[in-house]
């Protein structure tokens, strides 16, 4: 099994997908705001990592988790964290499947975590570089 893809027993109730984001992080708020227009009828639910509600409804999240990477988890229940879940967030984007198809192309198993890891350690920077601080 892909150690990025747990199997938990955390459905979400419907067809909507939680994504478990960085609430304090100008970027991840910028992201969730992106995607949240483009996804496709109601495709997500957003709750920020440092939520009350987040640590209600998945007390098995550790708070360290979702804070060094987000945290999708299917209406199956499946958990799919940090880039595993970029293609999955993709898929369920008006215009943007077809970017889901990259993550499949030799190399990029290799390339995205780490990329995806650098982001994420050095997300607040990015914010502050794009105007969007800690908030």
């Amino acid at each position: 099994m892909d150690p990025k893809l747990e199997e938990r027993e955390a459905p979400t109730g419907g067809a909507r997908a939680i994504l478990i984001y960085d609430g304090a992080c100008g970027l991840c708020r910028g992201g969730v705001s992106w995607l949240s227009r483009r996804a496709v009828g109601g495709q997500f639910e957003f709750l920020p990592c440092q939520a009350a509600e987040r640590r209600a409804r998945y007390p098995w999240m550790s708070e360290r988790s979702c804070m060094e990477a987000m945290q999708l988890i299917l209406p199956d229940g499946r958990l799919l964290a940090g880039d595993a879940a970029i293609p999955e967030i993709l898929r369920r984007l008006r215009g943007w499947r077809w970017l889901a198809l990259l993550f499949r192309l030799p190399g990029v198993e290799i390339l995205a975590p780490r990329l995806y890891a650098w982001v994420a350690r050095h997300r607040y920077e990015i914010s502050c570089m794009l105007g969007r601080p800690r908030g």
